[in-house]
């Protein structure tokens, strides 16, 4: 299972109607675009598939659409977290987990746990998921960091923990982790803009927002990393990082939604509390990606 959690991940957009419906249609395209670029794994229901504003009968069909529409070309990771332990078993017990490889699982939000109270957390949940669980530590939008001695003390201690997505941003946090990991535990980018430094220090690969848009660039630069890495590779990173900023700029999916909906793979719907890129950005976005043939 180890194994299929290396290399390019990408964390699926969940793409609306005009009438802000879920569209399947657009999902199954989706699927295809990122599968046919190159991804490794995909990633459903995590942050970018704007989650919180789908309903649980959405969560339900969109999980099983991906399910229908990868038809097991691909490992699949599911996001299921929460600021309440209890209500996150509650619903790994009520997710069909039947084709899924991971769950992918936030630190707690809102609440600010102590550390001691995020390794409990994660404890009582590993203990009972049916699936290997990946942390997701991403304290931007969280409010609280998982400290390093936090996650090497999981690591350690609860067995169907196989992994991390760290997106601190913190490079020696990251690094402590990295080196001090056990046997089998992976660290995954959780930054697209630092996937390369990442792997670099020891990380397996990247969990991508950025490859919605661009799978098989992202496929390309992550493979010849793991291959050893080159000038060549660096060189491609430092084109994209420009527009990979320009993707986060207003936040995460509407930079990404606005980069698919040039590429035809989507309409460039948002569900409230966010909307789609000014005008501006987009005429940005679009503008990279015609002078620059990203894939």
């Amino acid at each position: 299972m180890i194994s299929k959690l290396r290399g390019l991940g990408v964390a699926l957009v969940t793409p609306f109607t005009d009438a802000a419906e879920v569209d399947y249609a657009a999902l199954d395209r989706l699927v295809d675009y990122v599968v046919e670029g190159g991804a490794d794994y995909l990633v459903v229901m995590g942050t970018t598939g704007e989650t919180p504003t789908l309903t649980m009968p959405e969560r339900v069909a969109v999980l099983r659409a991906v399910k229908a529409r990868n038809a097991g070309r691909l490992p699949l990771v599911v996001g299921v977290g929460g600021n309440d332990t209890n209500r996150v078993v509650e619903l790994i017990d009520q997710t069909n987990l039947d084709g899924v490889d991971a769950i992918l699982s936030v630190t707690p939000f809102y609440n600010k746990p102590s550390q001691r109270g995020l390794f409990l957390h994660y404890k009582y949940i590993a203990e009972r998921s049916p699936r290997p669980i990946i942390l997701y530590n991403v304290p931007g939008r969280t409010g609280v960091n998982m400290e390093a001695e936090t996650t090497l003390r999981i690591a350690r201690e609860c067995p169907n923990v196989v992994a991390i997505k760290e997106a601190s941003g913190n490079m020696e946090q990251i690094r402590k982790i990295i080196e001090g990991a056990p046997e089998g535990f992976l660290v995954i980018s959780g930054d697209d803009s630092l996937a390369l430094p990442v792997m670099k220090a020891g990380g397996v690969g990247v969990i991508s927002v950025a490859a919605n848009a661009f799978p098989c660039y992202f496929k390309e630069l992550i493979k010849s990393q793991q291959d050893g890495g080159s000038e060549h590779n660096d060189q491609m990173f430092e084109a994209i990082r420009p527009t990979v900023k320009m993707l986060f700029a207003e936040g995460n999916p509407p930079g990404v939604k606005a980069a698919l909906a040039v590429k035809g793979v989507l309409r460039n719907n948002l569900r409230l509390p966010l909307v789609p890129v000014s005008e501006e950005l987009y005429e940005q976005i679009e503008s990279s990606i015609a002078e620059n043939g990203f894939c």
